[in-house]
Order: structure tokens, then sequence, then C-alpha cells
């Protein structure tokens, strides 16, 4: 049993939204990821998917990506992105009744011997001091953070924290997100929502005040998933 991860696969089933205008590595991205899985991923495996899943604006457009997903070796736990305007109701997604997948959303969940917890984050707060709505927004995720944190203390097992913003300030310092998690004695964080070459260069990794950092954005990998533990 492991846990590997990848962020923002940006599925797309209706071939609506080309990603190679992003460059010519999203190219065939879809294909890349789905012969990877399945060339690295296992069925007793858990497979963390923090955010940017489909592209489709509503829940019945986003079956097809979802079912795709459904049908790939291991288990999955799936978060929330920025472009994840599909995402719904927890009853409407549990009542999807979908057998490998299951939606983060202000609950965490337990694989072995560690417990998943996270939310979608959001862009740090000094880029949106001016904007009252984004500042709400900034701290309605951070309430949800703790919200999932708080799901998972009984368990005394060691926390995985999935975002797909990264913890991390405009200037690459460790953000409110990243002291939240940090508070919950977090072990290992996740993010992504990075691309290209302007986004791969504020990527940070490695071992943070204690905490075990990934940044799996799906073109950071090459496409590839990546095992976090």
């Amino acid at each position: 049993m492991r846990i590997l991860a990848i962020a923002d696969l940006h599925f797309d089933f209706k071939k609506e939204k080309p990603m190679n205008v992003f460059g010519d590595n999203w190219i065939n991205h879809e294909e890349k990821i789905i012969e990877n899985w399945k060339t690295r991923v296992e069925e007793d495996d858990l497979v963390l998917i923090p955010g940017d899943i489909s592209w489709a604006s509503n829940l019945e457009d986003a079956m097809g990506d979802l079912l795709r997903i459904e049908e790939l070796p291991g288990t999955k736990i799936i978060g929330k992105g920025n472009h994840d305007y599909w995402w719904a109701t927890s009853n409407k997604l549990n009542n999807l009744n979908l057998k490998t997948i299951k939606f983060l959303k202000n609950n965490s969940y337990e694989y072995g011997g560690t417990v998943i917890c996270g939310t979608r984050g959001w862009d740090t707060m000094e880029e949106h001091s001016g904007d009252e709505s984004n500042k709400k927004i900034f701290l309605r995720e951070m309430n949800r953070l703790k919200i999932s944190l708080d799901s998972a203390k009984k368990s005394k097992k060691p926390i995985i924290v999935m975002l797909h913003y990264p913890p991390f300030d405009s200037d690459g310092l460790p953000n409110e997100f990243f002291s939240i998690l940090k508070k919950y004695e977090a072990e290992i964080c996740i993010y992504g929502h990075l691309h290209g070459e302007e986004g791969h260069k504020n990527v940070k990794e490695g071992t943070i005040d204690n905490v075990v950092v990934h940044c799996v954005s799906s073109d950071y990998m090459d496409f590839n998933i990546k095992r976090i533990k």
C-alpha cells in the first residue's frame, strides 16, 4: 500500500479546452497521465488529487471525466481546484456512488496509518489586500482547513494535507495556511496550481519547518504520478 499524488489533471471529456495553449508539453497530456497512471499505480494504492480535475462547468458534464478516473487503478481522494466549476454539494457528490473516488470537503479520510485532510486554499492575502470578496474566500478556506483537520483529531495518526494553492506567500514564505497545518502537526503537505516556466519558478519543496512539502502539479512532474508515502 502506497500513497501517491498528482494535481491539475485538467481532463476535458468534451474536448473543448485544448491545453497546448500553455505549451507543447500539454499536447496529449490526458493520454500521458492515464498511461503513466496505469503503469505506476496498483489497486491497493491511494492517489491524492488536489484540484483542477475537469474543465466541465457542471456536474453532469464532469461525469465523463470522473468515470475515467473511477476506472483507473487505486482509491482516489479528490479535492477542489480553482477551475473545478462542476464541484457540487457533498450530498450530490456522494450520491454519485462512485466506488473508487472520495471527495474531500470539510472532512477527512483515514487510509491505513495516515489521515488525509485539506481544502482548496486561495491566493495569498497580500495579493488581494484591498479586495473584500477575495479576503472572505481566503478566510473561508482557512476555516475549512481547520474543520478538516479538527475532524482528524481523534485518530492520533500522521496527517497529510491536500491543498490546491501553494501554502506560501508571494515571497515564497509560509503563509496562514501553512501555519494552520503546522499547528495541527501535519507530516506532509501537497499542492498543485503552478504551471509553466513562470509558475514553476515559484515551486517550494522539501522539509520546511518539519513539514515535508511536495508540488504535484501534473506538468511540473511531466504528467507522472509521485509517490509521497
